[in-house]
């Protein structure tokens, strides 16, 4: 079995910048070659990102050391020992001790030596794509609309405080400027609800940004108020570049969704006994959208805290909408529409006893080099 793509896997891994590694680099499957140990011998960006590891990581390391399944070492084996080609659909394998729903295709490849040609196509990923899709056109259409309810109430707002006014004007009884002191008063709180749902006007002011030092201004004010009583667990990949971004807009929306982990731990136990983690990462060949990013900045919000109902999960980006009585609704929806102008997204998994924001900000090609960025380091407060 030849083709010019599997030849040049087995020539040796290509140099970076010929037309084969430029392809290679940019497929979304999974391609990996391995020797008769099932050995790494190279593999594309796109099973770095699968596997969560680099090649330089995985060199000379089987394969089924990060996917351990079974079926999938009796399919490689059987293509070895018998030079047949063997495919499975929508097979579940562990990968890094998590399951994952895969297509794959296993080639023999006789070149002098015998090796093995791996292709994994992610469903999952897939299935996230087209969910991520919905939801950002969801809450485009949302922004739309929220914004075009806001002007037309602020509108009048105006014209109602500017009655009162006039009338505590012409007033002179102090029991009923009292009433027109109170008109101003709610006329006020619902304008300042209005420009909350508007958002900033300004446009982003996007300069260099390191997303480390958006994350330890949050962490500073989370333990000023708090008293440093809630945990605060630092979980990062220093490696991660400046990117093009609104350092304080970002503070604001990562905030928000700290502030919200917050109260949900606060709902059912003391602050103490409560624990944030920050986690950043980078993650390769990510589709935001109907846009696949080479290199985003991957932040991920963990608390420890009750969960989100499963019937309140889907809208929580919507503003008005909040699980706690005396919430207003508009911190996520904030934290989405300013995450939304740095081209990102954000999503949210929910089980019992564990919240995860994950937040995706993508990386421009020429900020960042492949280098390193696997490496990752951990702190704790």
């Amino acid at each position: 079995m030849k083709n010019s793509l599997s030849d040049s896997f087995v020539e040796a891994v290509p140099e970076s910048g010929t037309t084969q590694s430029v392809i290679l680099d940019n497929l979304t499957t999974a391609v990996m070659l391995l020797d008769d140990e099932f050995k790494v011998i190279t593999l594309n960006l796109a099973a770095e990102a699968l596997l969560d590891t680099s090649l330089k990581r995985l060199l000379s390391q089987p394969v089924t050391s990060i996917v351990a399944e079974e079926h999938f070492k009796v399919d490689l084996d059987r293509s070895l020992t018998q030079g047949e080609l063997f495919t499975r659909r929508e097979t579940e394998v562990s990968i890094n001790g998590e399951m994952a729903l895969v297509d794959y295709s296993i080639s023999p490849i006789d070149h002098g030596k015998s090796r093995l040609l791996l292709e994994i196509n992610h469903r999952d990923r897939m299935q996230r794509i087209t969910r991520e899709e919905s939801l950002v056109a969801r809450q485009e259409t949302s922004r739309i609309l929220v914004r075009g309810m806001a002007h037309e109430v602020k509108n009048p707002l105006g014209g109602i405080r500017g009655a009162a006014q006039l009338l505590d004007r012409e007033l002179s009884d102090p029991g009923l400027k009292e009433f027109t002191e109170i008109i101003i008063q709610e006329v006020d709180r619902l304008r300042d609800l209005v420009d909350q749902m508007l958002g900033p006007l300004q446009p982003p002011k996007m300069d260099g940004v390191n997303i480390l030092e958006v994350l330890e201004r949050v962490i500073q004010i989370i333990n000023a108020e708090t008293g440093g009583e809630l945990k605060l667990k630092r979980d990062y990949d220093p490696s991660i570049p400046e990117f093009p971004g609104d350092f304080e807009r970002l503070i604001q929306a990562v905030l928000n969704l700290v502030r919200n982990a917050m109260q949900a731990v606060e709902q059912v136990m003391p602050l103490s006994e409560g624990q944030i983690t920050l986690r950043t990462r980078i993650a390769r060949q990510f589709t935001i959208g109907n846009q696949r990013r080479r290199l985003v900045c991957h932040l991920s919000i963990i608390d420890n805290g009750p969960g989100i109902p499963p019937a309140l999960i889907e809208n929580i980006f919507y503003p008005m909408i909040s699980g706690r009585a005396e919430g207003t609704g508009l911190g996520l929806p904030m934290a989405q529409s300013i995450i939304s102008l740095h081209q990102g997204l954000i999503e949210c998994e929910s089980k019992p006893g564990e919240t995860v924001f994950n937040v995706y900000l993508p990386l421009t090609n020429d900020s960042i080099s492949t280098a390193g960025v696997s490496e990752h380091h951990r702190s704790e407060v």
